[in-house]
């Protein structure tokens, strides 16, 4: 593998079409044209979700951003289900507020998949409606958690195949995984008796080196013969360098093996600010972020993910979110691809917003890892792919040593992949969407390989594609 540093690349701004400007890269390649994007109701399958948390609590606005949903090209959205919000009188329920968001979602080609939480301190005992709070303990609480539960699977058991049982239960103080393992246990037997062909969902998991936390919960699923109460394994750790991530996924994978390998290993909830240090709550504020930043980082989960077997990926989250006194944080949270205003009311897509149609959609359908790449540097990353239904292959390209910035600076990379194919190939820059000619001086093919020579690349994935994959 050859690097060679090329001359700093200057950014320019494009004005959307809603007022934001994206950071572009200028490339010493023939532009084609821009990537088409498509749609949820375009796309019939697809790896990619995006979160649409919080509603519970109303730290967001369903209805404000609906209209954005559908164009993102995301399959699945993260939903919470909203225990103390549904029954604030004892005994009575009032759904409508999560009917109004599963229907448009689903009208949207967007499939739900719900997290019956958090806890109701309408009840002694009930726990707390909120992050890292404790779960129903109380046998009056219990009994009515097993009765919402109910409730919710049977109103919405047409509607939602996935259900999460829970969030982040590792980071809570007020329960054991030993008093986790027995409250999964609990409440999927009541999603299985109503609804058989769920699929259950565990366990929102925050802390990837925890596999001893995972480990304990498994040996008494197993001890209890209720391995099949847990489908897939979600899992969430933030870095900002996201790539230093995969080395757990791989312990957490090999775990999961050694009890079931059919349980699906899931991104469940991942995302990076918009704001410098000190003007966001959450995971990695403690970082300076940008619009910019931002969008390569999501591009690099996503795409990271998907070259490190995450069968599902859900980036968190759709948009911005105000937390309000007394939950485990209180301020924005500046992890959304739209902008928001403390009312919930939507300002303007973010960079990231237009990077995840990108990959959404170059990257929907049927996409399985292809061929092997020569790869002298940990730090540049090179995966191939085929696509059911496209001829050739892709390859995606990134430089993965440090966190991503706001620069547009790039090395010249020279690489060898083998087992692969390109008729035409293109250069695509997911950050903007953009589509470029590669001239055939800059790739060689030797029977079943090729050489891509002096391939610009930076901090954020690029994408070398057959033609017959782009629309535009």
């Amino acid at each position: 593998m050859n690097l060679k540093r090329t001359v700093f690349l200057c950014t320019v701004t494009l004005l959307t079409r809603y007022g934001v400007s994206i950071a572009q890269a200028n490339y010493p390649f023939n532009e084609l044209g821009k990537l088409e994007t498509l749609s949820a109701k375009e796309i019939e399958s697809s790896r990619w979700s995006i979160g649409g948390e919080t509603l519970d609590r109303d730290y967001a606005d369903y209805h404000a951003y609906k209209e954005y949903l559908g164009p993102l090209g995301a399959k699945r959205i993260r939903l919470q289900g909203g225990w103390a919000k549904c029954e604030q009188e004892k005994g009575v329920y009032n759904f409508e507020w999560l009917d109004k968001i599963i229907d448009d979602a689903i009208s949207r080609r967007v499939k739900p998949w719900v997290q019956p939480s958090y806890g109701n301190p309408i009840y002694e005992g009930g726990g707390d409606a909120a992050l890292a709070g404790g779960i129903p303990t109380s046998e009056e609480a219990l009994k009515a958690w097993d009765k919402w539960v109910e409730a919710l699977i049977t109103r919405y058991k047409d509607k939602v195949l996935e259900w999460e049982i829970w969030n982040e239960p590792d980071i809570s103080k007020k329960f054991s995984a030993v008093n986790f393992a027995a409250f999964h246990v609990r409440t999927s037997a009541i999603i299985k008796r109503i609804q058989p062909e769920a699929r259950i969902i565990a366990l929102g998991l925050a802390g990837l080196g925890r596999t001893e936390y995972v480990k304990s919960i498994l040996d008494i699923l197993k001890e209890e013969g209720k391995l099949d109460h847990f489908d897939v394994l979600t899992f969430h750790g933030y870095n900002a360098v996201p790539e230093t991530s995969y080395a757990a996924v791989a312990k957490l994978r090999e775990l999961l093996d050694e009890y079931n390998p059919n349980i699906e290993l899931w991104q469940g909830e991942n995302g990076a600010p918009t704001t410098p240090v000190g003007q966001s709550v959450g995971a990695l504020r403690q970082f300076n972020w940008s619009e910019t930043s931002q969008a390569k980082w999501v591009l690099r989960r996503m795409l990271g993910d998907m070259g490190n077997g995450v069968d599902v990926t859900s980036i968190f989250q759709i948009s911005d979110m105000h937390y309000g006194k007394g939950d485990h944080m209180e301020g924005l949270n500046s992890k959304g691809l739209l902008m928001a205003n403390p009312d919930g009311s939507i300002v303007r897509p973010k960079e990231s917003y237009y990077a995840y149609q990108h990959a959404a959609t170059l990257f929907s359908g049927v996409v399985e890892e292809a061929g092997t790449a020569e790869q002298e540097s940990e730090n540049v990353k090179v995966y191939g792919y085929t696509r059911k239904g496209k001829e050739g292959n892709a390859l995606t390209i990134w430089r993965a040593d440090a966190k991503p910035e706001d620069s547009m600076e790039t090395v010249n990379h020279t690489f060898t992949v083998h087992n692969m194919q390109f008729k035409k190939p293109v250069f695509v820059n997911l950050l903007d969407g953009k589509v470029y000619e590669l001239p055939k001086a800059t790739y060689s093919k030797k029977g079943k390989s090729f050489t891509f020579s002096e391939i610009p690349v930076a901090d954020w994935p690029v994408v070398i594609v057959d033609r017959s994959w782009v629309e535009l």
